[in-house]
């Protein structure tokens, strides 16, 4: 029975011509996997199943998922995600640390903006970024709240200015957020990064047009609820928002979380955008 397996363009140029005919051919293509979006299972002699291939710095991982989930592509991680979520599969399945549970957004509390983006003058910002569902426009959308944990002047400054964290992001493409029941505008120049079902970072347009960089990135892949990585698949979009210090809060569950997103807003503390799904 021929496999019923995609391998894009790109897959292909990472892995040659050889080694990927002989995946069409059956060689080396698992029967039953997976699925490295969603985790439930597929079989590849039964459904469209895409290839693919998560690249680090010295290391490549050949993965599988379901056509609908996700397209065969090529999805760029550190070496050292790579690694841990390599370990991650060989070891138990039970959830990592950091897991969420059912019906609480997922938290990852401190983290670190690159060099480059929105952060202190002689520090790099530390964020902290919730993940949840947002119900809008009576759709529950899947979100990402963005908070840093100090006040942020732009970079080369002496902060001096004051917080200006919402002026850099307006700047960069987001807009402002009066109403949270309405969805942000669309910013397609940045995105957000998933691999093997988890959250790995926020990625922003690289310098000069060069390839995306990561605004902020996970200190280890980040667990999501199942209810949060479905809408993301379902949709492949992100709602990302973003407030200064002390407007939004890490709130333990959606419904609080929701409230303070609507008094951000009522304030004038709130800026968004609908981002793309980078990866799975």
């Amino acid at each position: 029975m021929p496999l019923m397996l995609d391998v894009s363009d790109e897959v292909r140029a990472e892995i040659g011509d050889e080694e990927a005919d002989r995946l069409l051919n059956g060689v080396g293509a698992p029967g039953g996997y997976d699925c490295t979006s969603c985790r439930t299972p597929g079989d590849t002699g039964l459904m469209p199943t895409s290839t693919v291939l998560f690249v680090g710095q010295e290391t490549a991982v050949l993965a599988f998922a379901h056509a609908t989930c996700v397209p065969s592509q090529v999805v760029p991680v550190s070496e050292e995600q790579l690694r841990g979520a390599v370990q991650n599969a060989a070891g138990p399945g039970a959830p990592g640390p950091g897991a969420a549970p059912a019906g609480v957004p997922a938290q990852e509390p401190r983290h670190a903006a690159p060099a480059g983006a929105p952060g202190p003058a002689r520090n790099q910002a530390v964020l902290s970024v919730t993940c949840g569902l947002v119900l809008c426009a009576d759709v529950p959308e899947p979100a990402l709240v963005v908070e840093p944990t100090t006040p942020v002047s732009r970079p080369g400054s002496d902060g001096t200015r004051g917080d200006e964290f919402l002026q850099l992001l307006l700047e960069e493409g987001f807009g402002q957020v009066t109403d949270v029941n309405r969805p942000p505008a669309r910013l397609s120049s940045w995105s957000v990064l998933m691999a093997m079902g988890q959250l790995h970072a926020i990625l922003r347009p690289g310098p000069n047009g060069s390839a995306p960089v990561a605004w902020w990135q996970a200190h280890q892949p980040l667990q999501v609820t199942a209810d949060w990585r479905a809408a993301v698949n379902r949709h492949n979009r992100v709602h990302l928002y973003a407030a200064p210090v002390g407007a939004v809060g890490s709130q333990p569950r959606e419904d609080l979380m929701r409230e303070a997103l609507d008094r951000a807003a009522a304030h004038g503390l709130l800026l968004g955008a609908v981002v793309p799904l980078a990866g799975t």
